[in-house]
């Protein structure tokens, strides 16, 4: 299987979006931004066009007047300043670089993203199916870990995954028509594999929610390691996630895993962002606007303690609850009593 790279065609100052794949392009030797780019693509933004990114964001801050605003958009400055922090040095290196310097800079970036998501896509194709094979037994019919040609809504079991929330697998026409094409999926209706159990409550579409199981594996297996699926990761080992100093699960990589699952039970052989049949990036840019809203904080922090308790417990971004009869938790009540003291003392005076 193959994937497209996001390491574009040289941009135009004022190109087209830079929070858009580009077209395919390979990339030179080994770099420390590559393996940054591999990093930064997972948890942050995965499908940037990253000598784009670079180029209009340099001009942004260098407040070019014949750079409009609307060609620059405030999420792409946000990816790009994420981008900056995140590599010491690295502003420096683009302010003093030529624009060739510029460009060799984000093609660098762009092939260690692409690189990542084209290992995560070719180990994921086999993965995902032990994940969703019934419990001591075997997936019927038969699927293939090397061909993809059966699976999609060609298949009941990775149909059934598939099928959008909100719509009955098991009713005959509705199948029908996934498998037909008559019944076209965009990217933004979510299947219910996000959802804990399978099980999508339309009068609360927030309950579990991206808490599937089969994300929490997939997860595990990009970022802890793939041993790490069915057991505690070793601390010996060196997964993605401790490689990269990373104790805490982040809205983007969340979003990546499940753009990757989903493709994973897809029949689409090439991840690429002219595929109208998976419409990847239409559904990674729809997990990441509800993530991102403000006015989701509190499910979004609620999912994100959820999430750190099934990938980092140990981190103290997992947020356990306090022990009942903990010394601690006698501070806490102490402290909140005579809060609660003072609070009925002003009201009453």
């Amino acid at each position: 299987m193959t994937t497209e790279d996001t390491t574009s065609n040289v941009p135009s100052k004022r190109g087209s979006s830079a929070l858009r794949m580009g077209p395919r392009k390979k990339a030179s030797t080994s770099d420390p931004l590559i393996s940054h780019g591999r990093h930064f693509g997972r948890t942050v933004f995965a499908l940037c066009n990253y000598p784009s990114l670079l180029t209009n964001g340099i001009l942004r801050l260098e407040q070019m007047e014949e750079t409009p605003l609307e060609d620059f958009s405030a999420e792409e400055h946000r990816v790009f300043e994420q981008l900056l922090d995140s590599y010491p040095g690295l502003l420096e290196r683009l302010k003093n670089g030529s624009e060739e310097e510029i460009l060799h800079v984000g093609e660098l970036i762009g092939k260690g993203a692409a690189g990542a998501r084209g290992d995560d896509t070719k180990t994921l194709k086999s993965a995902v199916l032990d994940w969703i094979s019934p419990k001591g037994d075997a997936i019927q019919p038969h699927l293939h870990r090397n061909s993809k040609i059966d699976r999609g809504f060609n298949h009941e079991l990775t149909g059934s995954l598939l099928c959008p929330a909100g719509l009955d697998w098991n009713d005959p026409e509705t199948k029908e028509n996934l498998r037909s094409g008559e019944m076209l999926v965009c990217g933004d209706q979510w299947p219910i594999f996000l959802y804990a159990q399978y099980t999508y409550d339309p009068d609360d579409p927030w309950c579990g929610l991206l808490r599937s199981r089969l994300l929490v594996c997939a997860y595990k297996h990009v970022f802890t390691s793939p041993s790490s699926v069915e057991k505690e990761p070793k601390a010996t080992r060196s997964g993605n996630a401790r490689l990269h100093g990373m104790n805490c699960v982040t809205i983007a990589s969340i979003s990546y895993i499940a753009t990757q699952v989903r493709f994973a039970l897809s029949s689409s052989s090439v991840f690429s962002r002219t595929d109208t049949t998976t419409d990847s990036e239409t559904f990674y840019h729809s997990l990441l606007d509800l993530l991102e809203d403000p006015e989701e904080y509190k499910e979004v922090d609620e999912l994100l303690t959820w999430w750190n308790r099934q990938v980092f417990p140990t981190s103290s971004a997992a947020k356990r609850p306090v022990s009942a009869n903990s010394a601690l938790s006698k501070i806490r009540q102490k402290r909140l009593a005579v809060k609660q003291t003072s609070n009925l003392d002003v009201v009453s005076s």
